[in-house]
């Protein structure tokens, strides 16, 4: 699929981005872009009223978005029917990945979008730019700048569910300084998560809730013609409440738990960054990036099992991971159509965690605070060369060196051809993509897991081939992808003398198809329709992979009845898929949904907008992942004032 907003054609210039930059690291024209990449932009942010990058992220052709319940449940992104942590993010260049997580993945619970400037989804193996974690591919996120005068903007907005929201951001230039200060309030208090049919008999369901403050900044300086200075920070304090599963009762049949555990998260990012030109056709980036991750549950239910005959409540579980990077890119022009970028980086991750521990035979809990870090140096270079001008190849190799597990290399090759006459874009990739194993895999042991440190990254090889087809002056455009990747070494859960660990036993193989048609009806209304076929594997047992739903479709639409006012359709179809019951006992196939979501704004004049939305329009009852309810209807209204 081509860098477009998510429905808008290639006619539509105004709201398409030009320019995309995960796809080689720089700049870069998307029509000389192999790789298929989704841009979402600010306004179709606004446009859609998505207040949640997960909610963005579920219309993305090629991503299955898994969220357990509603607002600030775990959230997993599966791409191209890769495993969730094969997925890099990045968040201001931040690598957001959580390494305190057991399997290292970034949860997109509390990435809310009122800053966010553009979403870059870059799909298929990725190591050969970015390392570990990108077998399936990037999501890369970028923030707002401040520009022209002071501006100061605040919305607010309420609805079903409890539902609470307020935003508010101060932005603006002067002289040779940019600034940006945001803040971002998102609140749930009563959202139905728990089946009712999962109940124990006269059991009442705790309805979840949430809360959600962000803060963020984004400041630039530039300090001379070839020198510049850029921040960003983020943090975010989410608080979550929400029904647990009881094991009191093994070996007997499982239910919710009747008590309401809470989940604390704090999150904090920054990057530093300096940017010296000191020639016109080179320029070079040095970066510090920082990366906090905190969260803490509380169960007041007696799920532990102290000795053969009572049970008790354990205290809480905490985990802190830590990650700070250094970097340096270099871009040169060289002319003649070659650009050459190069880079160099070491990171270092540390993890600690107070959940480790264990009841002894007196109901005594003996905590066991787990600590453990390892690091990753790592340099890459990059060719983007212009053939002709319908000839485009970018080719790039990188090597990593890490800490626990030593050398590992890999690339990637995307070449491009225009057709003259008929602008038929013809696209091909082919790259290599590894994960690391995660420092909790490695050397964190717990009451009923042993870690594995000699464990060794997971490897793929990938590739796609498609082709775009503009038409009737780019108001109608098609295309398709076919894509197929490789796994080996998967890092999976065995059996070590009764107790878990952790083993490179598993294969898998992801293949299908994307599929898009997007169309200019007329100069006021615009529709766009997106299907992905998966097919997802574990070839050690040639069974499918779960949560990999075989069809995706989404249909989408704009339609501007007069100047000021803006309505919105989207439709979101997911075809059945495996996965387990919520209590991990039973495999099923879950059942199909479909849901359609409305929104429409109107601007009443240049500094007030009235806002409204219906999400789930028909209140389709549906459980993603099994077990865990997603919202019904829900309406939703606001406004918006700038000065």
């Amino acid at each position: 699929m081509p860098a477009l907003s998510l429905i808008t054609p290639a006619a539509a210039q105004d709201v398409l981005p030009e320019i995309v930059v995960s796809a080689t690291a720089t700049e870069t024209p998307r029509e000389q872009v192999a790789s298929s990449v989704t841009v979402i932009t600010a306004d179709d942010l606004a446009r859609y009223q998505q207040r949640t990058a997960a909610d963005a992220l579920s219309m993305v052709p090629g991503l299955n978005v898994v969220r357990t319940g509603g607002p600030g449940g775990s959230t997993a992104i599966f791409m191209r029917g890769t495993n969730s942590n094969h997925v890099k993010v990045l968040i201001d260049g931040i690598d957001a990945g959580d390494p305190s997580k057991p399997n290292g993945a970034y949860d997109f619970a509390n990435l809310l979008t009122s800053d966010i400037e553009q979403i870059e989804v870059l799909r298929g193996p990725q190591s050969g730019l970015y390392g570990s974690d990108a077998i399936g591919g990037v999501i890369s996120v970028v923030t707002k700048r401040g520009s022209g005068p002071a501006k100061l903007t605040g919305s607010i907005e309420g609805g079903s569910f409890g539902t609470f929201n307020q935003t508010a951001r101060a932005a603006g230039s002067q002289d040779n300084f940019d600034y940006a200060f945001n803040v971002a309030h998102y609140r749930t208090t009563s959202l139905p998560v728990t089946p009712l049919n999962l109940l124990a008999p006269g059991q009442q369901r705790n309805n979840d809730n949430y809360d959600n403050l962000t803060y963020s900044t984004r400041l630039g300086v530039r300090a001379s013609d070839e020198l510049a200075f850029n921040y960003v920070a983020r943090y975010t304090d989410a608080h979550k409440g929400f029904t647990g599963d009881d094991s009191s009762n093994w070996p007997g049949p499982s239910f919710p738990e009747k008590l309401q555990s809470t989940t604390a998260s704090r999150d904090f990012l920054t990057r530093t960054e300096a940017v010296w030109s000191p020639l016109g056709n080179f320029s070079s980036t040095f970066g510090f990036s920082y990366a906090n991750q905190w969260n803490r549950t509380i169960n007041p239910n007696p799920d532990f099992w102290v000795s053969s005959f009572s049970l008790g409540i354990g205290p809480p579980s905490s985990y802190r991971g830590e990650r700070t990077k250094f970097d340096w890119k270099g871009v040169l022009d060289a002319g003649y159509g070659q650009k050459l970028v190069v880079g160099a980086e070491r990171q270092d991750d540390k993890i600690g965690t107070d959940s480790s521990g264990a009841y002894d035979l007196f109901g005594n809990y003996q905590q066991l605070w787990k600590r453990a870090g390892t690091g990753n140096s790592a340099g890459f270079v990059e060719l983007q060369s212009e053939f002709t001008k319908n000839f485009f190849l970018v080719s790039n190799v990188r090597y990593d060196d890490n800490d626990s597990f030593g050398g590992h290399s890999t690339w990637r090759i995307a070449p491009v051809f225009i057709v003259p006459t008929l602008d038929t874009k013809l696209k091909a990739t082919y790259g290599t993509g590894f994960k690391a194993p995660t420092l909790m895999q490695l050397y964190v042991d717990g009451p009923y897991v042993v870690a594995n440190p000699n464990l060794q990254p997971e490897t793929s090889k990938g590739y796609d081939i498609g082709f775009e087809q503009p038409l009737f002056s780019n108001r109608v455009s098609f295309g398709s992808t076919y894509f197929n990747n490789q796994i080996e070494n998967l890092i999976e859960n065995t059996t070590l003398s009764g107790k878990w660990t952790y083993d490179n036993v598993g294969l898998a193989k992801t293949s299908g198809v994307e599929s898009f048609v997007s169309w200019q009806a007329t100069e006021t209304l615009r529709f766009r329709v997106d299907h992905t076929y998966t097919h997802a594997i574990d070839q050690t047992t040639d069974q499918k992979l779960r949560r990999r739903p075989d069809n995706k479709v989404t249909m989408a639409a704009i339609w501007n009845p007069v100047e000021r006012a803006t309505v919105s359709a989207t439709v979101l179809y997911t075809s059945s898929w495996v996965d387990y019951d919520r209590f991990g006992t039973t495999l099923l196939d879950a059942p199909s949904f479909t849901t359609v979501n409305l929104a429409a704004s109107y601007e009443v004049d240049p500094h007030v907008t009235v806002f409204g939305r219906i999400d789930n329009l028909f209140d389709k009852k549906y459980e993603v992942p099994v077990g865990f309810l997603q919202p019904g209807f829900g309406a939703f209204a606001g406004v918006r004032v700038t000065n």
